[in-house]
């Protein structure tokens, strides 16, 4: 199993010297990627907007979104900003998408949340097509465009994974909620006559030697929840220990790559994440 960080693009305190000079860093580093999370109405960057600016400063580590909110966005403007980042990084995209669960985000954007999993069911042919067929442009970096990946957890989620992905990104918890997830892509995957297994993706949060404020970034994140945010915020992975137990809870619930996204705005979290995976 690989293990990726995440940049801190929701967390509070962020500017853009610290995310470029994060995503530095964590090249130099140990870690296998760089993860973005997505949210409009939010103090957040934007994630594509984001990896791109990492690609310029990175040369090894993968690039993923985990995830995009897909419907909140136009299909072929989406396939062209994903193209170009493909190409700014020599092909080391890749685009997580999911139709995300918060009303407000579909409200800015005066999109609709009533036929949310079409769209994106949709949106995930249609990129494709734009990245093979060409016409728009740029071609990205491989021929068949960046590995796609579906993020959800509802029935339809796992058939629109099998049918238009290249696997599944779960969104975090305890390694058996994985495992569960996990079972229910193989299920798919083999349902609709795929050869091979999907990819599957999962992740986690961290912070290490500052859980109050990671904590209390989490449970503003999650407000929308409700009092589901502090079961989210005592997820938090506060110490090298509980970080040696949820990837190696990952790895035997057969994750093939985990994004570990920091809680905590501060590239010291680069550092003490490095040593404990050392």
């Amino acid at each position: 199993m690989r293990v990726g960080v995440g940049l801190p693009t929701t967390t509070p305190g962020i500017d853009g010297r610290l995310l470029v000079e994060w995503a530095r860093q964590a090249d130099a580093g140990p870690f296998a990627s760089l993860g973005v999370l997505d949210r409009m109405v939010y103090d957040s960057a934007e994630p594509l907007t984001t990896l791109a600016a990492a690609a310029a400063v990175t040369e090894r580590v993968g690039l993923v979104t985990m995830v995009v909110i897909g419907p909140l966005r136009n299909s072929a403007v989406l396939a062209k900003q994903a193209a170009t980042v493909d190409l700014l990084s020599g092909g080391r995209l890749t685009l997580g998408l999911a139709v995300g669960a918060r009303d407000d985000d579909y409200e800015a954007v005066g999109a609709s949340r009533r036929d949310r999993g079409q769209r994106l069911s949709e949106q995930l042919a249609d990129v494709r097509e734009v990245w093979e067929g060409g016409g728009l442009g740029p071609k990205p970096a491989r021929p068949r465009g960046p590995d796609l990946l579906v993020g959800g957890s509802s029935p339809a989620t796992f058939a629109r994974m099998a049918r238009w992905s290249d696997g599944y990104v779960h969104g975090g918890g305890p390694p058996r909620a994985f495992a569960g997830a996990a079972a229910r892509a193989h299920a798919a995957w083999a349902d609709l006559g795929r050869p091979g297994r999907p990819q599957l993706w999962g992740q986690g949060y961290f912070a290490l030697g500052d859980a109050e404020r990671g904590d209390a970034y989490l449970r503003d994140y999650y407000a929308f929840t409700g009092p589901f945010a502090e079961r989210i915020a005592a997820g938090n992975l506060t110490s090298p220990q509980a970080i040696r137990d949820y990837v190696r809870g990952y790895e035997e619930a057969g994750c093939d790559h985990l994004v570990l996204l920091p809680t905590v705005a501060d590239p010291a979290q680069l550092s003490r994440l490095a040593d404990v995976l050392a």
